[in-house]
């Protein structure tokens, strides 16, 4: 299990909080919410926040490229909200995963992230 994962839904949104590292587990734990989701609603909009985030485990990183595929037109925009350069450049690395809209945020500035997660 990750270090710690919070998951928050209401309809088409999705807020996934996550600190340390992202496993195997983690995705067997709120994966199911989400695809449920997606079924139920349709496409997603993601607010994926990091605090003290330490990446994947191998296991997790191959979970993560199997929801990407079998999501890549489920997700209808993407906000990343970390605290690191690293972090910022996932925007960029997601992309060719998924057809959502992808924007980063620096943590300092959440209230806008949700803002734009939820404006048409």
């Amino acid at each position: 299990m990750s270090d710690g994962i919070e998951i928050t839904i209401n309809g088409n949104f999705a807020h996934v909080k996550t600190t340390g590292k992202l496993t195997k587990e983690s995705y067997q734990e709120f994966a199911p919410l989400l695809d449920e989701q997606i079924k139920t609603n349709g496409k997603l909009r993601l607010l994926f926040e990091m605090h003290d985030f330490h990446g994947w485990t191998i296991g997790g990183m191959w979970e993560d490229m199997k929801f990407d595929i079998q999501h890549w037109r489920d997700i209808e925009k993407l906000a990343i909200v970390g605290e690191s350069n690293w972090e910022k450049g996932m925007a960029s690395i997601c992309k060719p995963f998924t057809s959502a809209k992808i924007k980063y945020f620096d943590h300092s500035v959440l209230d806008e992230a949700k803002s734009w997660i939820a404006a048409d």
